[in-house]
């Protein structure tokens, strides 16, 4: 528990740095490069950002002594996570998001380390085989299929303030900019856009459900599994939806509490991914382009979605037992997901 606060207390103090729009890039670039190593220096802290989560760098060294008095186990895995992300986040500040494989290579950097890094602490702790620790592809997937369903429903918010996360090799071909795709005239290429990028996406839920198999630990199963469903049936709610591009699509607060309290278990969450493809399947246009691949990765999810042939049945837990379970999707989905203001939401639902 200490180590993942920790871990993410860190990771916030850094994508802080990262969104401060009033530092400089030859402030920040060296900044995000040692960011690492200020964990190990008890007195560093940045006064100077203008930032709303600013308290995270200004009371820094509270931050860093916990940090220090954790197992050098964790130590060694947040400093890595941090030192890679960091990395990852400076090169991003100088370029955009062009190709598909650098699209792949920015979710890695902000998020797939994420998945990586509390992946090593679960097995470092000892709550998880060391194999999920190992596996770094599928823990990879686990944070990009996170990000890209942010990336994806964030179209509109992300353009109002200027950012560009679609990648040039996808966007490009329906629109000569990226910001033509909000305007009316264009608004049928702008879903086929929208479509091709949620089948992109969707090519990690397989990758998804092998993760969410190896797991033992309930609290660690709850943790992980409840933002991916969420993420699912987010990507349902945009599929083919022109209000991507004209306002925010969220999920109903009573469809967010349903899905924390269903996601308890493999079969559970088997069955609801089988759900949500299926929505997906049903809203496919014949005259899409991307049809065809659609079809086939949601083939590929039916297979592992149903190996008996039959839906998984869902289970009742007690009260207790389901605000604990509300606690972790609200932590959880914070954590792989803290760009979008939509958190708030889910951790009111949480909540209430």
């Amino acid at each position: 528990r200490h180590a993942v606060c920790i871990f993410y207390l860190v990771l916030r103090a850094l994508d802080t740095v990262e969104d401060d729009m009033t530092i400089s890039l030859d402030v920040k670039v060296p900044m995000l490069h040692e960011f690492h190593s200020y964990l190990y220096q008890p007195e560093w802290k940045y006064m100077e950002s203008k930032e709303k989560d600013r308290q995270v760098l200004e009371d820094f060294p509270t931050i860093s002594m916990e940090f220090r008095n954790l197992s050098k186990v964790y130590q060694d895995v947040i400093s890595d996570i941090c030192h890679k992300m960091g990395v990852g986040m400076a090169e991003f500040l100088e370029k955009k998001v062009d190709s598909q494989h650098e699209w792949d290579k920015y979710c890695h950097y902000v998020a797939g380390l994420v998945g990586i890094g509390l992946s090593r602490l679960f097995s470092a702790s000892e709550l998880e085989d060391p194999i999920v620790g190992q596996d770094t592809e599928l823990a990879n997937s686990m944070g990009l299929f996170l990000q890209k369903t942010n990336i994806i429903r964030d179209y509109l918010e992300d353009q109002l303030e200027g950012r560009e996360f679609w990648p040039r090799e996808v966007w490009s071909r329906y629109a000569k900019k990226l910001s033509d795709l909000a305007k009316p005239e264009n608004i049928d290429m702008a879903v086929q856009c929208l479509n091709e990028l949620i089948t992109n996406a969707l090519h990690h839920v397989p990758d998804v459900l092998t993760y969410l198999s190896r797991l033992k630990n309930q609290s660690v199963f709850n943790f992980c599994a409840i933002p991916q469903v969420m993420a699912i049936a987010t990507l349902a709610a945009c599929y083919n939806n022109k209000q991507v591009f004209r306002g925010v699509v969220k999920i109903r607060k009573g469809q967010a509490v349903t899905l924390m309290m269903d996601a308890t278990n493999i079969q559970a969450v088997k069955a609801i991914m089988y759900q949500y493809v299926e929505e997906i399947y049903q809203k496919i246009p014949s005259t899409d382009p991307s049809s065809n691949k659609t079809q086939q990765v949601i083939s590929s999810i039916r297979a592992m979605s149903l190996p008996g042939g039959s839906m998984a049945s869902r289970h009742h837990y007690s009260p207790i037992y389901l605000s604990c379970a509300m606690l972790l999707a609200a932590l959880s989905w914070q954590y792989l997901s803290t760009i979008s203001k939509a958190t708030e939401e889910y951790v009111q639902a949480g909540e209430n």
